[in-house]
């Protein structure tokens, strides 16, 4: 079966909201990029197809598009031949080329990171599964600002325990640590 990493709306301006940020939100996200970036460099490594989904917000959005805070993060080692996949909501497949991306790339099973943790990360996984796609969402490779109710620690742990074994048909949601996911030079993820 063959994997894709797919790296969800990892934009310079996704947390840039106005009103105070606890300081562990920030660096929660470093680590995230962080660890996303290394998951890259192993894909590449294994041949993997790396794909990048970029949300395009409306003027006066944080993400609007052709401003700052609208570009991927430079720190992912996003290279020159990745696919970048634009869309306008939660869900990365909602009128989006990614189902054509994926079946170009002959992807089954999606490894998944990214932000925002309750909506687009958990939505693109629920629909893949729903599309026949196994998912593996990288525990600690996504993240979310604080809700007010929530803090992201809170809203990640709920996410991950939620979606472990969520499941459509044969297609499964598993959720591992970035150590336990390993590219295989086949192009599988183990």
């Amino acid at each position: 079966m063959t994997t894709a990493l797919v790296i969800i709306d990892v934009q310079a301006g996704i947390l840039n909201k106005p009103g105070e940020r606890r300081p562990a939100v920030l660096e929660r996200f470093d680590a995230v990029r962080a660890r996303i970036a290394q998951l890259v460099d192993d894909a590449r490594r294994a041949n993997v197809p790396v794909i990048f989904v970029q949300h395009d917000g409306v003027p006066g959005h944080r993400l609007e598009v052709g401003t700052p805070g609208w570009e991927i993060c430079g720190d992912l080692n996003r290279a020159d031949g990745d696919a970048v996949v634009r869309k306008t909501a939660g869900d990365s497949f909602h009128d989006t080329n990614l189902q054509a991306v994926l079946a170009q790339q002959g992807a089954k099973h999606l490894v998944v990171v990214g932000l925002m943790t309750q909506y687009c990360v958990d939505t693109t996984c629920r629909r893949a599964v729903s599309l026949g796609y196994d998912v593996t969402l990288v525990a600690d490779a996504h993240t979310t600002d604080d809700s007010g109710a929530l803090t992201v620690e809170q809203i990640v742990a709920h996410h991950n325990t939620l979606l472990d074994g969520f499941d459509a048909g044969p297609a499964v949601i598993s959720v591992r640590p970035a150590k336990d996911v390993i590219f295989a030079k086949s192009g599988e993820a183990a």
